[in-house]
């Protein structure tokens, strides 16, 4: 089978992903084969590929918004040959840890990722954990459910770190992939929006999906902001949403990589404001998100791509190409 396999961590603009041909993989007891139908692309493949973030081993094949049909079950479970399945970041956890036991597998240490420990979508054929598989709504098509299961699942967990509550002001800094599905959701709870970004398309973008606002990180929206989310792996931006907020707000940071946080006066984080991580998602996270996309009639935009452009793709969200996500089709 053909997969797309990183060697070397490089910049995007060498193509540094190359086809290989591998084994079709077999899967042991409690996991499944995949016939990997659509693809996500996502921010982290570009930290991965670029080396923002390390993976414990080469080759590897990234890919962790993998929408595909169950093709070969080993071992007792509920997922059946033929099913249609989501596979996302979270590809395994203890479920012993401290951290498991009370339901934050999202944190555990011992955690493998796809895509990062395990080899993901980029490929034709994958394995995944019949725990962790998720269900796809039957009204949600392939192509629009890849950007789900990050963008969307981890967006998700973001608002939720955020407390959001209906009706606030929100604002969202950073307009890419997650965050355009973000200010549909935060609209089908009947907030208003602010969304600071720095490309004129993106503004455009915000404002077509409702934002009562949208300009740069820094700019004044016209009234302090209750929460935010920083979708923008940018240190600087974090104090920039600290400052819009009101006192007792909440900044919450959705991003697996980011550079540091300058420093800052202590009075932008006096009043009880709070600055708060996202690390990951647990798997009720994605039932949950699915199962409120469905019902919120969320749309994601996205640019397609066959799997043999995977660099271009990646290079073109890096440059900002394109609003929404990219989707690499397999088959």
């Amino acid at each position: 089978m053909k997969a797309y396999q990183l060697f070397s961590q490089n910049p995007i603009e060498t193509e540094p992903l190359r086809a290989t041909e591998i084994p079709i993989p077999e899967p042991k007891r409690g996991q499944v084969r995949v016939k990997v139908s659509v693809c996500g692309v996502c921010h982290t493949d570009l930290h991965t590929v670029e080396g923002d973030i390390h993976p414990p081993h080469f080759p590897i094949t990234p890919g962790h918004q993998v929408v595909g049909v169950v093709e070969k079950v080993e071992g007792e479970s509920k997922v059946k040959i033929g099913q249609r399945v989501g596979i996302p970041w979270l590809h395994t956890a203890c479920g012993k840890c401290k951290y498991c036991l009370r339901g934050q597998e999202n944190l555990c240490p011992h955690a493998k990722f796809t895509g990062f420990h395990v080899n993901g979508g980029f490929a034709e054929y994958m394995l995944a954990d019949a725990r962790y598989l998720l269900p796809i709504p039957e009204g949600i098509s392939d192509e629009q459910a890849a950007p789900l299961l990050c963008a969307g699942i981890v967006g998700y967990r973001a608002l939720k770190r955020a407390e959001i509550e209906p009706g606030e002001r929100i604002g969202l800094f950073g307009f890419g992939a997650s965050a355009h599905l973000m200010i549909q959701v935060l609209r089908y709870w009947g907030c208003e929006v602010a969304v600071y970004t720095r490309s004129a398309g993106h503004q455009q973008h915000a404002r077509d999906l409702g934002a009562v606002w949208a300009g740069q990180a820094g700019e004044n929206s016209g009234t302090l902001l209750d929460k935010a989310v920083v979708f923008a792996p940018a240190g600087e931006v974090a104090i920039r949403a600290l400052e819009a907020i009101r006192p007792g707000g909440i900044v919450s940071i959705n991003a697996i990589h980011m550079s540091d946080i300058p420093s800052f006066p202590y009075a932008t984080l006096w009043g009880e404001r709070e600055l708060r991580s996202v690390a990951n998602a647990t798997y009720q996270d994605g039932v949950d998100f699915l199962a409120l996309a469905e019902e919120a009639g969320l749309y994601s935009t996205v640019e397609n791509y066959a799997i043999d452009e995977v660099n271009r793709a990646l290079k073109d969200m890096k440059e900002s190409k394109f609003n929404g996500e990219a989707v690499l089709r397999v088959r």
